[in-house]
Order: structure tokens, then C-alpha cells, then sequence
């Protein structure tokens, strides 16, 4: 990675994909709602996805980080790991929300 170009499109990845993650699981939710549960699992397994993309490149900072390298800090790389964390916080509890649409309807 070079200087703070790489640092805002990494940053700017975390945010697609960790807000990716974060509307397919409300998305879940509605689905759920509607009593969609296929959608809904279809959903949350794509916010997974979503999520392990935006993971994968904080990952690589942190790995970068180990081995001696230097992250430029700023505001928008805070706010990228603000954002990827609160997503997965959404992404846990919409399938909270659903086991509980699938239990109200009888189906666990």
C-alpha cells in the first residue's frame, strides 16, 4: 500500500462493502417481516459476504500494521472501521430479529 491515496480507497472499500452488508441484513429483516424466510437467509448470507469483503481489506491494514508498516490515520479510515464495526453489529442482531419472525410463526 502507498501513502493516503491507498489509505481513502481502502477506507472508501470498507464503507461500500461494510454498507452493502448492512442493507442486505435490514433487507433480511423486511423479508423475515413478510414471512420471506428463504429471502431473508439468502440476505443475511449476503451481507456475510459483504462484510467478510470489508473485513478482509481492515485485515490486510492491521497484517500491514504488524509487520512494521505504517497507516496513515484519518478521519475517514476512523469512520470505515466505525461503519464495518456497526454493520456486523446490524448483521448479529438482524438474525436475531429473524430466529424470532421464524419462532412467532412456528417455524423452530
Amino acid at each position: 500500500m502507498e501513502k493516503s491515496t491507498d489509505i481513502t480507497e481502502v477506507s472508501f472499500r470498507i464503507i461500500l462493502h461494510a454498507g452493502n452488508g448492512k442493507g442486505s441484513a435490514m433487507e433480511a429483516i423486511q423479508a423475515a417481516k413478510a414471512g420471506s424466510f428463504e429471502q431473508a437467509d439468502e440476505l443475511i448470507e449476503e451481507a456475510g459476504r459483504e462484510l467478510a469483503k470489508a473485513h478482509e481489506f481492515q485485515t490486510n491494514l492491521i497484517q500491514q500494521e504488524a509487520n512494521g508498516g505504517r497507516t496513515e490515520l484519518n478521519v475517514l479510515l476512523i469512520h470505515s472501521q466505525d461503519h464495518l464495526m456497526t454493520s456486523m453489529t446490524v448483521r448479529d442482531l438482524a438474525i436475531e430479529i429473524i430466529e424470532i419472525y421464524r419462532t412467532k410463526r412456528g417455524l423452530l
